[in-house]
């Protein structure tokens, strides 16, 4: 299968060693770490130390931040590899930290896409999630996918109430460079499931299976 037709998939929202050691098990290519404190999935440095040692190399440990001071951002970069930035922060303030880093963009109304990862530049990749006035992410909610333009100048990383039984429409409407699910395979908030992390897994891969013929 050509490169650029295989998905990446990101778990997100782990809070328990069980649920990094399952995701792992299922082919994760990437997990992801709420280290801000509003979330219901939320851990601390000290959780996110212990958590991200279980990853294995060649794994992407990702640090989910909203608006975060700079020292936070600081105290817990050794424990991962790349920055996620989901609340109002500049372009500026994502290139401060000095770690390779992507940008959370929530789905508004009128919100210019092509301006954004203009703004952005620096970013490896805009995440793209449903927008709730005041929920910096984690709805539960899809967005309309049409809205993505096939040219946007960065890989986009969909988010936003996918399951195991969409992001194979997803990934047909959109054809991202990756998934990222929280919700869609938990059964509560920071409890993954096993199965549903399989079934996702598997989802992907046969949406890749026929975009690749």
């Amino acid at each position: 299968m050509p490169i650029s037709l295989r998905t990446r998939i990101k778990f997100c929202g782990l809070t328990r060693e069980e649920d990094v050691d399952a995701a792992m098990a299922a082919g994760a290519d990437a997990l992801g770490f709420v280290l801000w404190p509003g979330s219901k999935r939320a851990i601390d440095e000290r959780r996110l130390a212990e958590l991200s040692a279980r990853v294995p190399a060649f794994v992407t440990r990702v640090g989910l931040f909203v608006d975060p001071e700079p020292s936070l951002v600081a105290r817990c970069a050794p424990h991962l590899d790349l920055l996620q930035f989901h609340g109002d922060e500049s372009p500026e303030a994502c290139e401060a930290a000095g770690r390779p880093w992507i940008k959370a963009l929530r789905m508004r109304e009128g919100l210019d896409l092509p301006a954004a990862a203009e703004a952005y530049g620096g970013a490896r990749a805009l995440l793209l999630d449903a927008y709730r006035p005041g929920v910096p992410g984690g709805t539960g909610e899809t967005f309309d996918w049409s809205r993505i333009p096939a040219s946007l100048a960065k890989p986009v990383i969909l988010a936003g109430g996918l399951t195991p039984g969409n992001v194979d429409a997803a990934i047909a409407a959109v054809g991202p460079f990756a998934v990222d699910v929280s919700g869609g395979i938990e059964t509560a908030p920071g409890v993954k499931d096993a199965s549903r992390m399989a079934a996702f897994l598997n989802a992907v891969r046969r949406a890749d299976e026929r975009r690749a013929h």
